[in-house]
């Protein structure tokens, strides 16, 4: 159940609750979502909801905190940016995994540079249109992550030949590369620690897929990159894309158009847990000057 968040004259919060349980319903367009657009929204019917109505939150929407649905009628750009990021990121690691002897990561440079990279990029740029910071922040940086590693692998821009004198700096620099995408991730997850399980286990598993990355450019076995530790990183991306893909799906399903609906599990201390009648923290909060009253 989705809660409201509404003001008494005298300035006191109280929450009542909504009468719906499906971020959908009442955020962007679901129509839209579900590739059905022309259909009236359900804010337009509401207006005196739409500009007071809290929704918890959701990673289907890349929202690691409660918001509000955009004023601007636009269809929700968080399953494509998902989406990009998590085919792009299911080829890497299968190739990192060594899966059935693949070693080679050129067939991923395409979709860095198509999908992962430009069309992640597009959906970052539409998180920030429609007010979100963060899936502004975290698309669009990860879209330029994919272009960047893509220019890498591409031997016409000469940025690895430009170590062919000393492998093992060209190793430590990619180590360096990773470790500030490790870094970044990080901070990203520490901001979705009050959301979902669903949305918080993306960057936990990418967070730990940077880390191993960048310990097997810099804890070499032989003069090579550690393959165990990058066998490793390619299990945990593995699990990073499915779990993307997890959120995307839920973003994108509803009742309009599936069968069924994916859980993402709010954290028991997240607002909308904290808020509910029967949480603990609700049953002991400060009573509001209207309880006291009556």
């Amino acid at each position: 159940m989705i809660y409201e968040h509404d003001r008494d004259v005298e300035g006191e919060n109280h929450i009542k609750p909504l009468d719906h349980a499906d971020h959908n319903e009442y955020g962007r367009d679901s129509n839209m979502n579900s590739g059905t657009a022309g259909r009236q929204s359900p804010l337009e019917n509401m207006p005196h909801k739409a500009s007071s109505m809290s929704l918890p939150p959701f990673g289907g929407e890349f929202q690691p905190g409660p918001y509000k649905p955009s004023f601007r009628q636009f269809a929700n750009p968080a399953p494509l940016g998902l989406c990009a990021f998590a085919l792009t990121t299911f080829i890497l690691s299968l190739i990192n995994a060594n899966t059935r002897g693949v070693e080679n990561p050129s067939i991923v440079v395409g979709a860095a540079f198509a999908y992962g990279g430009f069309v992640q990029i597009l959906s970052g740029m539409w998180e920030m249109a429609v007010g979100n910071t963060f899936g502004a922040t975290a698309l669009t940086s990860y879209g330029g992550f994919w272009i960047s590693w893509a220019m890498i692998e591409t031997k016409a821009f000469g940025i690895a030949s430009a170590y062919d004198s000393d492998p093992l700096e060209l190793h430590n620099a990619l180590g360096y590369y990773l470790l500030g995408w490790f870094i970044f991730t990080t901070l990203l997850l520490f901001c979705t620690m009050k959301s979902t399980v669903a949305f918080c286990s993306l960057f936990f598993f990418l967070d730990i897929t940077f880390l191993l990355l960048a310990i097997s450019h810099l804890n070499l076995v032989d003069g090579q990159v550690n393959g165990p530790v990058k066998q490793a990183a390619g299990i945990f991306g593995l699990i990073c894309a499915f779990v993307a893909w997890w959120n995307a799906f839920a973003g994108l399903s509803d009742h309009a158009n599936s069968f069924f609906t994916l859980p993402v599990v709010h954290f028991p201390w997240s607002q909308r847990q904290m808020e509910a009648p029967n949480s603990w923290a609700f049953i002991h909060r400060a009573p509001t000057k209207k309880e006291r009253q009556a």
